[in-house]
């Protein structure tokens, strides 16, 4: 029996008042010629903070790349870069031994396709300085395709704008296809080779390492290609990439992660006989989506940042954190407005002007991803408005699959035909992980707001 996401009982919805009044204020004064309430509500500079907030507690020899997948929204993008000027980006680290981490913002992005490489790109053209330092571009990703290889690193057709600093490769066959596009594009592209360790001692949400999967390759085939990307003349080897797990919460466990990840890579690159200048650890720190259920708390930065300031990088190398999640989290509420309240074999259900079309998150995580109602008193004049108080609500979507449940058996105050409700938390891996094209519905507006001011 398909039952997703799974049973939020006994929880309760957040109140209005845990919302920030700026997505309150917006909400509330959300004109009625525009539609029923189906959007992204965004803060861009919630992420800026948030990045600032990561950046203050990695060390020097980090540079702080935010992954693209996470979020494409240029205003968040853009508010991401901010202050930065580039600073301590890989472009600039594959030649050079140390340097400053940027002040406040991310030193670059990860991007894994040409859409992502053209939206990255335009960031990082909107914000570079004259005649300064851009920020860098890496790729990542386990099938890259001649197509995107092309664009990866000969540069999009009809523009003049970079191309990546390092691809992070999967394979030993995708080495001979970037050897082979570099070739042709007259230059040598500068690889780390992406591994899949023999054990990851880390808990998230997804593994991706330590357990068969499509990326990376294995630990124990590493010299074998090593000595294969030594070999092709369109490929400079210059490091490595592991991206183990994405969600985790255990600050210690993910230090010794990092720990691993440099010792391993120095250890590879000494034993493969270059010079290793780039190790690429990844992303993977969570955000605590159930709190209330689960116990969940957020992850221990300060902790964190103590170890990595005992940690010593290999000499001349730099080190990137490419997280997405943590950044993007909180810059995004998604609302959709209830067009229908209704009772079906004793259950009540609350139908959105939504689904997971616009937000899959939960269904696709199977967690549960709290909400709020915002009531609002707009219903036409003399139609009846049907409603539900004091007990559990199961929101769905309005596409025609039993799959569109966005959170099951949560307890609400009170909630009628004509309110809002608004998921927090909805800045990553909302609107780009969603299943736009089902059933042709309008997707959801993208809004950027100030969450902190109630005059929207």
């Amino acid at each position: 029996m398909l039952d997703l996401p799974v049973s939020a009982a006994p929880l309760r919805a957040l109140g209005p008042g845990q919302l920030p009044p700026g997505i309150l204020g917006r909400l509330r004064s959300w004109p009625t010629e525009r539609g029923e309430i189906a959007a992204y509500l965004y803060d861009p500079a919630v992420a800026a903070r948030a990045a600032a907030d990561l950046r203050r507690h990695l060390p020097a020899w980090a540079d702080l790349y935010f992954a693209v997948k996470a979020n494409s929204f240029p205003p968040v993008l853009d508010a991401l870069l901010r202050g930065t000027g580039g600073a301590g980006a890989v472009g600039d680290a594959v030649g050079r031994a140390s340097g400053v981490a940027g002040a406040g913002g991310v030193d670059g992005f990860e991007v894994s396709s040409a859409r992502e490489l053209a939206l990255a790109a335009g960031a990082v053209a909107r914000a570079a300085p004259p005649g300064g330092r851009q920020a860098g571009l890496v790729a990542s990703g386990p099938g890259k395709s001649t197509t995107l290889l092309r664009a990866l690193l000969g540069g999009l057709p009809g523009s003049a704008g970079p191309v990546v600093d390092v691809v992070n490769a999967e394979s030993v066959l995708e080495l001979r296809r970037i050897d082979a596009v570099a070739t042709e594009a007259g230059r040598r592209a500068a690889v780390a080779l992406r591994v899949n360790p023999a054990q990851v001692g880390l808990g998230g949400a997804l593994r991706m390492g330590g357990r068969p999967t499509a990326f990376g390759i294995e630990e124990s085939a590493v010299p074998a290609a090593v000595e294969v990307a030594r070999s092709l003349p369109g490929v400079e080897l210059v490091g490595f990439h592991v991206h183990a797990v994405s969600g985790n919460l255990d600050a210690r466990a993910h230090l010794e992660y990092v720990r691993w990840c440099l010792d391993f890579a120095a250890r590879a690159a000494r034993q493969g006989g270059f010079a290793l200048r780039v190790v690429d650890v990844g992303g993977g720190l969570g955000v605590p989506f159930e709190p209330d259920r689960r116990g969940e708390r957020p992850f221990d930065l300060d902790l964190f940042g103590d170890g990595l300031a005992r940690l010593r990088p290999p000499e001349g190398a730099r080190v990137i954190f490419e997280p997405g999640r943590a950044l993007a989290a909180d810059c995004g509420w998604y609302a959709a407005e209830v067009t229908d309240v209704k009772r079906v074999h004793g259950e009540v259900f609350a139908v959105l002007r939504g689904g997971i079309h616009h937000f899959q998150l939960p269904t696709s995580w199977e967690i549960v991803h709290n909400f709020a109602v915002v009531p609002r008193e707009t219903w036409p004049s003399g139609w009846p408005r049907p409603e539900v108080a004091g007990g559990p609500v199961t929101v769905v979507g309005e596409l025609c699959t039993p799959e569109d449940t966005l959170a099951r058996d949560v307890t609400i105050d009170r909630l009628r035909a004509g309110d809002v409700v608004v998921f927090p938390m909805a800045g990553a891996y909302g609107y780009e992980f969603a299943m736009h094209e089902f059933l042709g519905h309008p997707r959801a507006d993208r809004v950027v707001v100030d969450a902190s001011s109630p005059e929207q």
